[in-house]
């Protein structure tokens, strides 16, 4: 035999062990579905998965009412579907679906018809026993959902052709034999055996042969009853929960905060939004997310004094109320007992609970907060989520998000449980051109109260940060006048949560995600009170309390600061401190303070006024600040570890974090700078701060 013939021999082989290598991913989805509502996207008619890996029939994800194949970061999804035709069946018309997985290419029939085809690499996930298969939502850790019915639905582990989609008769089993079957007949059960286990969530149902979905309902059938637990975000943890206490370490590490409140442990991850804040009975109370083996729970801490904190067992946790726990706020009843509203993470739902016990250590099983429309029929279909409860003239009222493209709804109810839908939060008299933000901007974490004779919306948006909002509430809803950012031009002060104290104040935090010292991530900004002024401006300054930690209190006056120099007061030093800066004629110039610096005064955290672009700089954030050039500055610097939090003129909070492991060199001296004419600094007080976790 020639060495030709063996090459091409070779070549042929090869090329035929490839085909079947692709045969082994060879695989076609179809489902036979009726959509009642083609406003609800990004959810799936049937989804294999395995891992965080997935296929599915997807609806409206990229574009609206076009049907797509869905899969993990769209790896095997049409980039362009912009040729697609629009789905515009009626509301009782059934559209059969089928995508077709074959070797290096992706289908998409619908009705027997081509209704797109595109090359991708597709992957096997039928050969696992640890696949599964999704309902209603996009897949398991994702979101979106369907409102509709579902008649038929089957996977099979091969490519099927046009002619064999198009005999394909829904309840009618086909001469091929499907890798998985469901038609839905009697219940939600897998006709072929290989999916054993079955659960309806969030008010899926078999209801006369088809199963029933809105959004958010959501069907999993596994091998295993334990894969199908996955759909509610609840870990698979095979013994039952038992309640952990966070508590802080005897030894502290020497780059950790002592007065910020922060958790004080390894978990499993961010986020550590502040949520349910509320005062009673002599004690604050206040929750923030964070992730446990139980998932995303609701850590829980409480105060005297909102300075000195302990932490109480974490009750509120995925195994307890079925699904994880994110953003919400705690009010008071009429009754006057602690209840709060939170977004259950996984149900698309909002909830209540009410409070068992005076110390917040117990709660009533969650009931969900959906509101009913004109007609009487509950809104299942809204992406609920961040939801807030306040009270006004006896009445609940109760402000559910639903997207970061949509501004929340706002509903009213007598009882708790009893909604009536109002309508969108923001009023239609919303000037975008006066508030320098559009209408549609994200309104995530909301809280909504009155402060004076104002309401205050503060809230995230995604892109801009943590925000405030100024106005009147007016035939039931939100009429801001003014739009601010709170926390500087960034995203790392985030998630606000306040309460009110027994003397009026209003009292917030906000998370701080740092970027520079992982040994304590959930760190939570200083309590800070809010206030309006005589003229309706918003004014932000660190609670009296915070001033019971001060010790070993330093003071210099008139410091006179040359032209374009540095002064190093080499009798205050620390990396626990407050410092007050007080100037009362700047001129024009540029000038601050480092902190956290050598004994040169150099290598710290600069906090810089500048009087060139309006802007408080500390370290690697900003945020706006004009200094008027008759206008008197009062710096509070408040250093504590790796973090800096600066207010100036109360009209500013800016947040920054410098990097040190543990054990290595501090560098405790500041230094004060200008960039301009000769500069007098009225006074600079010091004071350095005891812990508020150790005696």
């Amino acid at each position: 035999m020639s060495f030709a013939l063996k090459k091409i021999i070779a070549c042929v082989s090869f090329f035929m062990t490839l085909g079947y290598l692709f045969a082994e991913y060879d695989k076609t989805l179809v489902s036979w579905v009726i959509l009642d509502d083609k406003k609800v996207k990004a959810g799936s008619v049937l989804t294999i998965q395995e891992g965080i890996e997935f296929d599915g029939i997807v609806f409206a994800e990229k574009m609206d009412g076009k049907w797509m194949a869905g899969s993990h970061n769209w790896a095997r999804t049409e980039k362009n579907q912009s040729q697609n035709p629009i789905e515009s069946k009626d509301d009782d018309s059934l559209i059969q679906l089928a995508i077709v997985y074959q070797e290096k290419q992706i289908s998409i029939f619908r009705d027997g018809n081509l209704y797109s085809s595109y090359p991708a690499k597709n992957i096997d996930l039928l050969t696992s026993d640890n696949n599964f298969v999704v309902f209603g939502i996009r897949h398991i850790g994702g979101g979106g959902g369907i409102s509709g019915m579902i008649e038929d639905a089957r996977i099979y582990d091969r490519a099927l052709t046009v002619r064999e989609i198009k005999e394909l008769v829904p309840n009618k089993a086909s001469e091929i034999k499907p890798y998985a079957w469901w038609d839905f007949e009697e219940d939600a059960s897998e006709q072929t055996g290989r999916f054993p286990h079955h659960k309806l969530k969030i008010g899926a149902r078999v209801e006369k042969g088809r199963l029933m979905l809105h959004r958010g309902a959501t069907l999993i059938a596994a091998r295993t009853e334990k894969l199908t637990r996955r759909g509610s975000q609840v870990p698979l943890l095979d013994e039952p929960y038992v309640p952990e206490t966070p508590e802080m370490p005897d030894d502290i590490p020497d780059n950790w905060p002592i007065y910020h409140l922060f958790h004080p442990a390894k978990d499993l991850g961010a986020p550590y939004d502040p949520n349910s804040a509320i005062y009673y009975k002599g004690r604050y109370h206040l929750h923030y997310i964070y992730r446990n083996r139980a998932g995303i729970s609701y850590a829980h801490v409480s105060s005297q004094d909102m300075v000195r904190w302990e932490w109480h067992p974490t009750v509120l946790v995925p195994q307890e109320n079925g699904h994880g726990m994110f953003s919400g706020t705690a009010f008071l009843t009429r009754e006057g007992t602690p209840a709060h509203a939170y977004c259950g993470w996984g149900s698309n739902r909002n909830w209540i609970q009410h409070a068992l016990d005076d110390n917040l250590n117990k709660w009533s099983k969650p009931e969900v907060m959906l509101p009913r429309d004109k007609s009487g029929k509950l809104m299942v279909n809204e992406p609920y989520f961040d939801p807030d409860v306040w009270i006004m003239d006896g009445i609940y009222y109760g402000l559910n998000g639903r997207s970061s493209h949509q501004p929340p709804l706002i509903m009213k109810s007598e009882n708790l449980r009893d909604w009536v839908h109002i309508g969108e939060l923001l009023h239609p008299e919303f000037n975008e051109d006066k508030l320098g933000v559009s209408m549609d901007e994200d309104i995530s974490c909301p809280n909504f109260f009155k402060l004076g004779d104002k309401w205050i919306l503060t809230c995230i948006s995604h892109k801009l940060g943590c925000r405030y909002f100024i106005g009147e509430f007016k035939n039931e809803q939100f009429l801001p006048e003014y739009h601010a950012v709170l926390g500087g031009n960034s995203r790392r002060y985030f998630a606000p949560e306040s309460l009110l104290t027994p003397d009026g104040r209003r009292v917030n935090w906000s998370w701080f995600i740092q970027g520079n010292n992982n040994d304590n991530r959930g760190t939570q900004s200083l309590p800070t009170e809010m206030s309006l002024t005589t003229k309706g401006e918003m004014r932000l300054r660190p609670i009296k309390e915070l001033e019971k930690l001060r010790f070993g209190e330093k003071q210099r006056k008139k410091i006179f600061i040359k032209e374009n120099s540095t002064v190093i007061p080499d009798d205050m030093q620390g990396d626990h401190c407050e410092i007050k800066l007080e100037v009362g004629q700047s001129g024009s110039q540029s000038f601050g303070i480092n902190v956290l610096c050598d004994e040169k005064g150099e290598n710290g955290l600069r906090i810089k006024i500048n009087r060139e672009k309006n802007l408080l700089e500390v370290g690697n954030q900003n945020g706006d600040f004009t200094l008027n050039s008759n206008e008197q500055l009062s710096l509070r610097i408040f250093v504590d570890a790796c973090l800096v939090e600066v207010f100036a003129n109360g009209k500013q909070v800016v947040m920054a974090d410098k990097k040190r492991p543990a054990g290595s060199k501090i560098n405790p001296y500041i230094s004060l700078f200008n960039e301009g004419a000769d500069l007098q600094v009225d006074r600079l007080s010091f004071w350095n701060m005891k812990s508020a976790y150790q005696e």
